[in-house]
């Protein structure tokens, strides 16, 4: 179905918009899907804090160029459908990967982070990383395993005098 040159032009403007927002892009083609399945991966995908549109690529490709992104001539062709990850791209790319998982009719082109393309083999990579919450998590234990261990440090002698203290206490029979 044609579209009019006004809508068009409004779906140019919101393909920008979604790209501009989001911290990254992943591109999947979905030749033979039914339309269950991409309402599957859209909800999926909307859980993590992104979303799954489904993309002329002409309309994506100027998006892409007003971005100043350059974008490889494989990644737009066929049917082409796009996540887009406002808040986590790790958790948005998993959420993909895992909702395609087992869906021989769809499969990941590539996809674009900081303005740099990335390859399928580099959005599965992202898709592994540990969501933002754990990496957070892990990064505030590594930055507070030092002050601990400098804390019991600090604390063990006073702990071993105390120690002596209440063991010669405890041998010294109580006075009546």
């Amino acid at each position: 179905m044609a579209l009019s040159k006004q809508r068009k032009e409004e779906a140019l403007s919101e393909y920008a918009d979604w790209v501009k927002r989001s911290q990254a892009v992943v591109l999947v083609e979905y030749t033979g899907v039914k339309m269950k399945d991409l309402d599957k991966i859209r909800t999926k995908i909307r859980e993590t804090g992104g979303e799954f549109h489904v993309v002329k690529n002409t309309l994506a490709r100027r998006a892409f160029k007003d971005n100043g992104m350059s974008i490889p001539d494989d990644y737009l062709v066929k049917s082409t459908a796009i996540s887009f990850a406002f808040t986590d791209p790790a958790s948005t790319a998993k959420a993909l990967s895992d909702s395609i998982k087992g869906n021989e009719f769809v499969k990941v082109k590539g996809g674009f982070m900081a303005g740099q393309a990335l390859s399928a083999a580099q959005v599965k990579a992202l898709a592994e990383l540990p969501p933002l919450p754990v990496v957070r998590a892990m990064l505030l234990g590594v930055l507070q395993a030092p002050a601990s261990k400098l804390v019991r440090t600090l604390a063990e002698p006073a702990r071993g005098l105390a120690a002596v203290i209440k063991a010669h206490a405890d041998q010294v029979p109580a006075a009546a």
